[in-house]
């Protein structure tokens, strides 16, 4: 049995629209008038015991949303949810025992204390043993690095080590099931990299089940293999990240190392240029045409090197997001 289960989640608000200026504000209070918002369109899938599962789409797409919806902070307009084998809106305390939810831009820590003491508040509402408190926060510290600022406070922090604080506040309790929301938002890429290093490790040691949104693809790549591409609310991927390339990409670039100048009217005369900046030259080819490119390259030009390269995946995102076709 799949630990999550979505099957047709809908999530709707309705939402007060109110033209501008005080002869709007009059109308509202006369004839108020109001906007469905789909914020999930009828969204299915299943995440199975310890898959570590990217959840990537743009603002406003819907992630935050379902995460929500998952962990029972929503209700949902219609559809079935299950957690667990739990139902997350009931908010059973089995339930809640068992997941965690973080979300990079809130906090749970108390400012104005170290984060030993929220650490503490922590152990006593999960109702956690303390020989299994101890053993817990001890493998925490030593895996995020952050034994010499358990007793400062938290205001004196940096992002970084609040956010790695963050971490260990949401995993004492040893959950199951771990959904993150932008995890690394506004840290700087080496605390990206610990931060990466850490999740990985903690899917691995434990088995955990996460679901991770992200709006840096380094996070992605790094940590899975499957992701689920939601945009203004509607699933529009579910499968491995390799696969991507292959669905939506319809193109390939071909990279050129040249051994002396061309003329640029030379180079153009042989198919798209992506990049030029002499010795590097980069056509940007479509997939029925690269073999056919590449033999015209090799015969015209002053070859020192040549590759035959996929997009990255930033690029491939980047087009979906901003009006492809998902046929």
């Amino acid at each position: 049995m799949a630990v999550v289960e979505v099957k047709n989640l809908k999530k709707y608000f309705r939402v007060h629209k109110k033209e501008p200026g005080l002869i709007g504000s009059i109308k509202s209070l006369i004839s108020r008038r109001y906007e469905e918002i789909k914020a999930i369109d009828d969204i299915s899938f299943n995440i199975e015991e310890g898959e570590l599962v990217g959840f990537i789409g743009p603002n406003g797409a819907g992630k935050t949303t379902t995460l929500k919806c998952l962990s029972g902070l929503l209700y949902p307009t219609a559809g079935f949810i299950s957690v667990l084998g739990f139902l997350p809106p009931q908010r059973k305390p089995e339930f809640l025992r068992q997941i965690s939810l973080v979300m990079g831009q809130k906090n749970q820590l108390w400012w104005d204390l170290p984060p030993l003491e929220t650490f503490q508040l922590n152990k006593e509402i999960y109702e956690i043993p303390e020989e299994k408190y101890k053993e817990t926060l001890k493998e925490l510290v030593a895996l995020l690095g952050v034994e010499d600022i358990l007793k400062v406070q938290v205001r004196k922090l940096s992002l970084g080590q609040r956010m790695k604080c963050e971490l260990i506040a949401a995993l004492l309790h040893s959950p199951k099931v771990l959904f993150l929301d932008e995890p690394t938002i506004g840290l700087d890429v080496v605390a990206q990299k610990k931060m990466r290093d850490f999740i990985k490790e903690y899917n691995r040691r434990y088995k955990a089940t996460i679901l991770l949104t992200s709006h840096y693809m380094g996070d992605v790549k790094e940590l899975c293999r499957r992701v689920l591409i939601i945009d203004k609310g509607k699933l529009v991927f579910d499968g491995q990240l390799s696969q991507i390339t292959q669905k939506y990409a319809d193109h390939k670039l071909i990279s050129v190392i040249l051994a002396q100048e061309v003329e640029e009217k030379t180079l153009k005369s042989l198919g798209e240029i992506k990049e030029f900046s002499f010795p590097k030259l980069v056509y940007f080819v479509k997939r029925e045409e690269v073999s056919k490119i590449a033999a015209k390259v090799l015969e015209n030009l002053p070859v020192a090197d040549l590759n035959i390269e996929e997009p990255p995946i930033e690029d491939i995102i980047r087009e979906l997001f901003t009006g492809k076709n998902y046929a």
